[in-house]
């Protein structure tokens, strides 16, 4: 079933009898060509470019829980493109334009709301340093524009521009960023894949992987062995403790993330906006909700949820930012687990297991980069190269010294 207006408008006419499931509960095959481990968005988007793509038709995504209930519907909807280095910026920008398209490309409803984000200067270095981000953003053909403190008043008056420790100079902006609605993400890539013969196995967890002679084989699940001739895993924060069945381990550490949301308010906050003085990023969801975040908790987790300390450190960001949200009431919190990789900077990559392949150390940057990530992974598995955006996230990069440490902050994963 392919979604059009026309569509709607049949079926409002006809009593709404014509609805199927977004995609099929198939049984797992014997053996397949390609399997996913992790049906979040990551691998969800992996197997829809394997099959709309690179023709591979012979995929299955397995998920240990129902598909969508890891990061992918845990995070606060970003999407931008405004990075610095040369190992980031040409593949978030890559992902920016899929985000441009992923509508038509799924033909779902992802809700991809292009309303432009603004990171603030607070001090004359910051905007020296934002300065120079703008123009690497230019060169990569992802466009910027530097906000004078007018300028930045027009826009959004509502901040607290006079605060005696925090005042805002200005502001970078990127245009093209905004937010996309995450579980409507999740379903598009999983509908499309699932239209093109890509079978998604729900409440089916990898539990060890077969590895013969140095080749892999296959994978154990709690649906019994399904064989492979190609594995990726895409699992987010529980990457560790997948690799660790396959005898690798990982310069990763997982930690817990908080996102918040407020009671429903009056549209306020035109786009995205993140505080350059600590670590607050906000933006206003559709149904009136004040989306926020801040930092990961400091200590190693597994757990989705978080604790009061970071509650305490992210309200204060919020409230030195905008004084005005004090008034309002949070409507809830909830956690998702970050890999934090060394440097802050993902992986997609081979390892030294023929067969097996890893894309994970995402730390905060999950989201933005699901279309990129699903497409450079997609292409990994398909030709075993790596994508021309996705040459720097080696796996190997750590013991080369060449780390693409983004935010300047060292080998330190909390710190990222």
């Amino acid at each position: 079933m392919r979604f059009s207006g026309f569509r709607v408008v049949k079926e409002a006419l006809t009593g709404h009898k014509g609805w199927t499931p977004l995609w099929r509960t198939p049984d797992p095959k014997p053996a397949y060509d390609i399997v996913i481990v992790g049906g979040g968005g990551h691998g969800l988007a992996t197997a829809f470019y394997l099959a709309k793509t690179f023709g591979r038709l012979n995929v299955a995504v397995l998920e240990k829980g129902w598909l969508g209930s890891g990061n992918i519907g845990r995070n606060t909807t970003i999407i931008r493109s405004n990075y610095l280095l040369p190992g980031n910026e040409p593949f978030y920008e890559f992902s920016m334009k899929l985000w441009e398209n992923l509508e038509q490309d799924t033909n779902f409803n992802s809700m991809v709301s292009q309303r432009g984000i603004i990171n603030l200067i607070h001090s004359d270095a910051q905007r020296d340093a934002y300065r120079r981000r703008g123009n690497a953003m230019h060169l990569a053909g992802a466009g910027g524009t530097l906000l004078s403190r007018d300028q930045l008043r027009d826009m959004v008056p509502f901040l607290n521009f006079d605060n005696a420790r925090f005042p805002i100079k200005g502001g970078l902006l990127q245009p093209r960023a905004g937010t996309a609605r995450h579980d409507g993400v999740a379903w598009g890539y999983a509908r499309g894949a699932d239209m093109r013969g890509v079978d998604i196995i729900q409440n089916c967890e990898v539990t060890g992987f077969r590895i013969e002679s140095g080749k892999l084989c296959g994978v154990e699940t709690s649906r019994g062995y399904i064989g492979a001739r190609k594995v990726g895993v895409a699992v987010a924060g529980s990457s560790g403790r997948v690799m660790a069945m396959a005898g690798m381990r990982l310069p990763i550490e997982s930690h817990v993330l908080q996102a918040f949301v407020s009671e429903g308010l009056k549209p306020t906050v035109p786009g995205v906006i993140t505080f350059g003085a600590g670590h607050f990023y906000v933006s206003q969801s559709d149904k009136g909700g004040l989306v926020f975040g801040g930092d990961i908790d400091g200590y190693n987790s597994y757990a989705q949820r978080g604790n009061l300390p970071v509650v305490e450190d992210v309200l204060e960001g919020g409230m030195a930012l905008m004084p005005m949200i004090g008034r309002a009431r949070l409507l809830r919190a909830w956690g998702g687990v970050m890999d934090m990789s060394m440097d802050g900077s993902p992986i997609i990559d081979k390892t030294h297991v023929d067969g097996l392949f890893f894309n994970g150390g995402w730390c905060y940057g999950g989201f933005k980069a699901t279309p990129a990530s699903g497409f450079a992974f997609a292409h990994l598995l398909a030709t075993g190269r790596p994508h021309e955006t996705a040459t720097a996230y080696r796996l190997d990069r750590f013991s080369r010294g060449h780390v693409i440490d983004e935010k300047g902050a060292g080998a330190q994963p909390n710190l990222h």
